[in-house]
């Protein structure tokens, strides 16, 4: 029987190790592109932050390699803010966490909205707890647990994920997370629409509709950013 949810109560790490400083991020981590403070805006310096802690201790904590460094912000950071807009005021959640891809990222870029960030892993729920503390974001909250146990009194207004699992298996996993109504914002490739036609089966059961590839960042990133967008019945 499945376990109800409950806040991680792992301790943040507030020691000298802990804080990042310019002397200490890689020296192969992609600059900051001038797109950035368009699509953070005012929150730019959380984004800052946040992306200096991801370089310097993202391998540490098993979250990303080191090829991935030199293209940080353009395939990661930026890879997810540009999904903000879809967002509606109210409740997201973000299974498999992981890295804060797309949770924190999306916390950092809209502060109206609440998330609660999903993850089974122990250190990376430390380090999701690390960076909320760090970067005072009282708009999230993380449960380690999987995504196919939690039990809530109430469902999100829409559920996010980013290389997590198939379209056709996120839907059974996702879907009794969901208010009726709600929206999967589901971050994909460019595969994207071949998975819409291999989850007919699963679309059908769980009573799916409008069910869309939307493609984002054209023209404004260097990688188009695919997400598939379905309401939950």
């Amino acid at each position: 029987m499945a376990a109800t949810a409950t806040p991680s109560s792992v301790a943040a790490d507030h020691s000298p190790a802990s804080l990042v400083t310019a002397m200490s991020i890689p020296e192969n981590t992609e600059a900051e592109p001038a797109v950035a403070s368009d699509l953070f805006g005012e929150r730019i310096e959380l984004a800052r932050e946040f992306t200096n802690a991801l370089a310097t201790h993202g391998e540490e904590y098993g979250l990303i390699g080191p090829l991935e460094l030199p293209r940080l912000w353009t395939r990661h950071i930026l890879n997810c803010a540009i999904v903000a807009p879809l967002l509606r005021e109210g409740t997201v959640g973000d299974i498999g966490s992981g890295a804060g891809l797309p949770g924190l990222v999306l916390a950092i870029a809209r502060p109206d909205v609440h998330f609660t960030l999903i993850e089974p892993m122990e250190r990376r729920v430390k380090w999701l707890n690390d960076q909320v503390l760090s970067l005072g974001l009282d708009n999230v909250t993380v449960l380690r647990d999987r995504a196919e146990d939690v039990r809530l009194p109430e469902g999100f207004d829409q559920l996010t994920a980013r290389a997590v699992s198939a379209f056709s298996k996120l839907i059974p996993m996702c879907a009794p997370l969901v208010v009726p109504g709600g929206e999967f914002i589901l971050m994909k490739g460019i595969n994207a629409a071949k998975e819409i036609e291999a989850a007919e089966k699963q679309i059908r059961r769980f009573k799916l509709r409008d069910v869309e590839v939307i493609e984002l960042g054209d023209g404004v990133l260097p990688e188009t950013t695919r997400v598939i967008r379905a309401t939950v019945s």
